[in-house]
């Protein structure tokens, strides 16, 4: 079929709506423990909501993209997630707010399952490698503006003077004066009705799913959960996620709590260029793995992580905002390559497979709640030291990992004849 470039430019935005509405808890954690009086481990429980859904609705989201299509399945997750924004953003409280963040996980969940195939057709297969990471650079793109958008509406909302800013004049009549950030909830309610309206009028192709692709039935799942490869595997993306969450989450609490650093402003900045960072590590991780084997860059960019993480919880101010963003560019490699060396791992089932992988994203609600526990018994700093045994298990993954397939490298040295 002709590529379709009008669909391939909607799948890029679809990715940029799931991370801007993905990536927002960390910023506005300080704020959510201001505004509902929460301690440590009771904010957790919101991170927790959204990404258990993934670990609930990865796997039924695939067998539902088999029966109804992309098209139906984006359509009813945009909606759902409109949903938990409007409850939140109409009736602002804690316990809403946990349905709220489970309805937009729920929605996330779906759209992440549905529009990787889709791609791949509107696209072409030939372009499918190249438009994934355009599509993850739309991902990292969405996440280092988020807080960015986040500090612009709250300073302005909060801003006095005789001449309101025009932010305020659009949601000061929506939200308390004392939620400022609630704002971004009415936004997100918009964003994803919008999705809703372009995608009902898009024309989408009929995705033929390969084998690799197709869910399969519950016993498929079930049989490869008996396989320690593939709990290995999960345990893998669990740890991974966690560790990526549980640090973006903690950032600008961690330092407003040490540091003294406005949440509202340098800390969500902070978070904002490790996203950035993360995406900018991602471009550095696709040219090393052209010359280097997957598992030693795992090795490599880990060992760092784990310096990083140590010297930003020890350090002072001034090296702790240096690097927290750094810590981004270190773990950008490790979703890619865990997930490779997994499905270069098994010989089929490759679709049931990454519906247990994608489960794994569950690990983005258990670490940071593990680490809020632990913060509110020993204070945040040693609460994130538990992050060192997630990377610890990361790490390991690049000595024991044996795929039947290595990843291609480009020799730097011509062979000699005969050699």
């Amino acid at each position: 079929m002709k590529h379709n470039t009008a669909l391939v430019l909607l799948i890029l935005i679809t990715f940029f709506v799931i991370s801007f509405l993905t990536n927002i808890i960390g910023p506005l954690v300080p704020d959510i423990i201001d505004s509902f009086d929460l301690s440590l481990s009771t904010v957790a429980v919101l991170p927790f909501a959204f990404f258990i859904a993934y670990g609930i609705m990865s796997v039924p989201a695939g067998m539902l993209v088999e029966k109804i299509g992309e098209k139906k399945v984006m359509i009813i997750a945009f909606f759902i997630s409109s949903l938990g924004a409007l409850f939140f953003a109409c009736a602002p409280s804690f316990a809403l707010y946990i349905l709220s963040l489970f309805l937009i996980g729920t929605g996330m969940a779906m759209l992440q399952v549905a529009i990787n195939p889709l791609l791949r057709v509107a696209g072409g297969e030939k372009h499918f490698a190249f438009n994934s990471v355009l599509g993850q650079l739309f991902f990292g793109l969405a996440s280092f503006l988020s807080p960015l958008v986040y500090s612009f509406i709250v300073v302005n909302m909060t801003r006095d003077g005789v001449n309101p800013h025009w932010i305020k004049g659009i949601f000061g009549p929506l939200v308390p004066d004392q939620l400022p950030w609630i704002s971004l909830y009415w936004l997100f309610a918009v964003f994803s009705l919008l999705m809703v309206l372009i995608i009902w009028i898009a024309k989408f192709p009929k995705v033929e799913l390969q084998e690799d692709e197709r869910a399969g039935a519950w016993q498929t799942h079930l049989e490869l959960l008996k396989k320690p490869l593939v709990l290995l595997y999960f345990l893998g993306i669990f740890t991974y996620v966690g560790t990526e969450q549980g640090v973006a989450n903690w950032i600008s609490k961690f330092l407003q709590t040490y540091h003294d650093v406005d949440p509202q402003t340098l800390g969500a900045s902070t978070v904002s260029y490790f996203w950035g960072m993360m995406t900018a590590g991602t471009i550095l991780g696709l040219i090393l793995l052209k010359f280097v084997d997957s598992r030693k860059v795992l090795i490599g960019f880990s060992l760092a992580t784990i310096i990083t993480l140590f010297i930003a919880l020890t350090g002072s101010r001034g090296v702790a905002l240096m690097a927290f963003p750094a810590i981004g560019f270190f773990i950008s490699v490790m979703w890619s390559i865990i997930i490779s060396l997994a499905l270069n791992s098994v010989a089929e089932h490759h679709g049931s497979f990454s519906g247990i992988l994608v489960t794994g994203i569950a690990g983005g609600a258990v670490i940071p709640l593990i680490v809020g526990a632990l913060g509110d018994l020993l204070g945040l700093k040693a609460g994130l030291f538990f992050l060192f045994v997630t990377l610890a298990y990361v790490l390991s993954i690049g000595f024991w990992s044996k795929p039947i397939i290595n990843n291609e490298v480009i020799r730097l040295r011509k062979e000699i004849a005969g050699e």
